[in-house]
């Protein structure tokens, strides 16, 4: 099949110009992307243009890109302005998630255009650009795994929504503002805080040479003249991102360690701006600013900061030192993910929002979960006690929301949806003591035949390999995002149907720096219900729920629709080695490469432990379907059985197929998989293919038939007959 795009690569000098207008001559007026890299200190700049040799020329003159030494450049006929603006955005995006290359590129002006036709081909061309740059060796990991990513989660490469550019407006103008201190950003979970709080930070970072203005809409070009402005009124900024919570700030380290201009301890805790003057203080998850209660070891350290920056320890909080240390401040604050006693109050923000010199911008659209506006109304619908008015959730095409009445089903779905999509966890509240803290082989939560052990590390545990087999808590996930979360409702909180309450039990809450001190049951129970309203709404494409309160789950059963009970689906287990008879090869048609005829000479394999109601044989193995192309049959991310091919007719039946005269942008090389067909001719002696057709089974029409002709059917090899869907 013929490409609908082109990559060419050439030198990237002034003596290279020519050469490069002659090889391009078709395209030198026409938009195309390229991509200019080196590979010593691995940095790399992409861009768009209609003007090929004026664009060089231009970066030719630059004191940072012309130590770039390769232009990579990607033409299509296909190509229109928009096109290449949506390519170039992907292509920063991605690029600079994958962690190979350093992009010099700046972050304003990610482009999220919408145009006829992006989704049908574009963003499929993209796919297939993207799979040849990694044949290339530019980019290593595909899109799938950097969509899991933190560097693409947290990074600041992102096409920011009319709210976001709002709240930027307003930060950047406090900036310019004599008279303004404080920015304060307000908004609920899942409206893009921390995106937009790591936006601003490597925006401020970046110099104006960096940022190409011929992709600006009217947006870009007023955020960056305030930006111009407020780099000739500052030139360096002193500044930091303060993260209270310790796991998410780790992430976040990591997250800056791989993006040009930002270093790691360029984010920092609360009590570290106690070491020195800062001209911007960034606090992102300001809610967990600490106060002077419920500590522990802590107290020490919190007095002495205290202590050295002439504050009263009783009165004083980090929100006050934070205040103290920087000459403006932004904050990104939302009242509802405060979950202890150690917050900082709610009554702090209000004050500090009245003051002259503070700025307030509030944050309302939901970027996390899919479903949208409609299933965070009904989460906090669902804690508001007596609503009268909350009617029950109906899960659409692009959110999956249950609750279970069997714990181990709930177990088995998120692992499942884990081996499919990855990020899958599960999340209770803090109903049970962590006593495998201690003795790993005791489990803290035991739930009729379901046995589980709370996270064995407390920092990045989201993404630890064995955190699939533990249960998090609200310390843990707090600011992550998740494909689907499992939540476990604790015993601690439970339901008064008489008088239609949420009740709490306070001897059930196991969290004690959560609950000591406070006296007032009512201020306990706002806490919890932050909890909750916060784990709810972690999952991106679904959150599935299970109630130990008999009552409330009873009550809850008249809102979320139930998980039926189907014949038990165990998720499979992967080994690095074949450790019984029942383990199958399993490969990802991503690595494997060469002949399936020696399989067990490829490398990269794991093996596949197939259920024990399966019979094994030498000649089955197993792979992981990616893709849509055959989602009538084998949905997007099932793991599939075959069985080698070892003669016989294929008509009719689907095959996992490799040919050089094919190129499958879903498994991303030249194998595919198929319902294969084939129409054969006779000669004087034997039967010969005359074509070879590779049909889609798939409910999106743009999946058309792979059809090979004479010489091109002479090649192809059938790997394996599909047998069944295993997970």
């Amino acid at each position: 099949m013929s490409k609908r795009y082109l990559i060419s690569t050439s030198e990237f000098s002034e003596q290279s110009l020519t050469d490069l207008s002659l090889k391009h001559q078709n395209f030198l007026s026409w938009p195309l992307v390229y991509f200019l890299s080196e590979n010593n200190k691995f940095e790399a700049y992409v861009g768009e243009t209609t003007d090929l040799v004026s664009r060089m020329k231009a970066h030719l003159k630059s004191d940072h890109k012309k130590n770039l030494q390769s232009a990579h450049l990607i033409s299509s006929d296909l190509f229109n302005k928009s096109a290449t603006l949506d390519i170039e955005s992907n292509l920063i995006k991605y690029i600079a998630a994958d962690g190979r290359y350093q992009l010099q590129n700046g972050n304003l002006g990610i482009a999220n255009h919408h145009f006829y036709q992006k989704k049908e081909l574009y963003w499929d061309i993209f796919k297939d650009i993207w799979s040849e740059l990694r044949t290339l060796g530019i980019t290593r990991h595909s899109l799938e795994y950097i969509d899991n990513s933190d560097l693409f989660k947290y990074s600041p490469y992102k096409s920011l929504s009319d709210e976001q550019v709002a709240g930027l407006k307003m930060i950047l103008k406090c900036l310019l503002d004599d008279r303004a201190k404080v920015s304060l950003i307000e908004g609920g979970a899942g409206t893009g805080k921390s995106i937009l709080a790591i936006f601003l930070f490597k925006l401020l970072k970046t110099d104006t040479e960096d940022f190409n203005l011929t992709d600006f809409d009217e947006n870009d070009l007023e955020l960056f003249e305030l930006f111009k402005k407020v780099k000739q009124q500052y030139g360096h900024l002193e500044m930091a991102l303060v993260v209270p919570m310790s796991s998410f700030r780790k992430t976040i380290e990591k997250v800056f360690k791989g993006i040009k201009g930002l270093r790691s301890n360029m984010v920092i805790g609360p009590a570290d701006v106690v070491k020195k003057k800062y001209d911007l203080l960034i606090i992102d998850e300001s809610h967990r600013l600490r106060q002077r209660v419920n500590l522990g070891a802590y107290f020490g350290a919190f007095d002495q900061n205290c202590k050295a920056l002439g504050f009263d320890k009783m009165t004083s909080s980090e929100l006050d030192w934070v205040l103290k240390q920087a000459n403006k401040s932004i904050l990104f604050y939302d009242e509802q993910q405060s979950i202890k006693p150690s917050d900082v109050s709610a009554g702090a923000f209000k004050n500090l929002k009245q003051k002259a010199d503070t700025r307030y911008e509030i944050l309302k659209t939901q970027f996390r979960v899919k479903g949208g506006a409609d299933y965070v109304k009904f989460i906090q619908g669902l804690f508001t006690e007596q609503n009268k008015a909350l009617k029950p959730y109906a899960p659409g095409l692009n959110y999956e929301s249950y609750l279970y009445e069997c714990l181990d089903d709930m177990v088995n779905d998120i692992k499942l949806k884990d081996q499919q999509f990855g990020l899958s966890r599960l999340i209770a509240g803090f109903a049970w003591k962590w006593i495998s803290n201690k003795d790993k082989s005791k489990f803290d939560i035991v739930i009729e035949d379901t046995k589980l052990q709370w996270n064995a590390v407390t920092v990045d545990w989201v993404n630890t390999p064995n955190a699939i087999n533990e249960v998090g808590c609200i310390h843990t996930i707090q600011g992550y995002d998740l494909n689907y979360t499992g939540v476990i409702i604790g015993p601690e909180i439970g339901y008064d149907p008489i008088s239609e309450q949420l009740i709490i039990h306070d001897q059930l809450y196991q969290d004690k720096n959560g609950k000591n001190s406070i006296k007032d049951p009512e201020i306990l129970k706002s806490y919890i219900v932050n909890i909750y309203k916060t784990i709810l709404l972690r999952g991106i494409n679904g959150t599935f729920i299970y109630v130990c309160d008999p009552a409330l789950r009873k009550h809850f059963k008249k809102f979320w629709r139930l998980k039926e009970t189907v014949a038990q689906v165990k998720p499979l287990n992967l080994h690095s080695n074949k450790i019984n008879g029942q383990c199958i090869p399993f490969y990802d048609l991503n690595i494997a490469a060469g002949s399936f005829s020696a399989y067990q000479q490829v490398e990269n394999i794991s093996f596949l432990e197939l259920p024990d109601n399966l019979r094994t044989n030498p000649d089955l193995f197993a792979c992981k379907i990616v893709g849509e192309s055959m989602n009538k049959v084998i949905p997007n991310g099932s793991i599939a059985l075959f069985k080698k091919y070892n003669g016989g007719s294929r008509n009719g039946l689907i095959c996992l197929v490799e040919s050089t005269n094919i190129y499958d942008k879903e498994l991303g090389g030249q194998y595919t998989i198929k319902e294969y067909r084939s129409k054969k001719t006779q000669t004087d002696d034997s039967w010969v293919h005359e074509e070879i057709t590779l049909h889609p089974l798939s409910t999106d029409e743009y999946f058309q038939p792979l059809v090979l002709r004479d010489e091109e059917t002479i090649d192809l090899k059938v790997i394996g007959i599909f047998e069944r869907v295993l997970a």
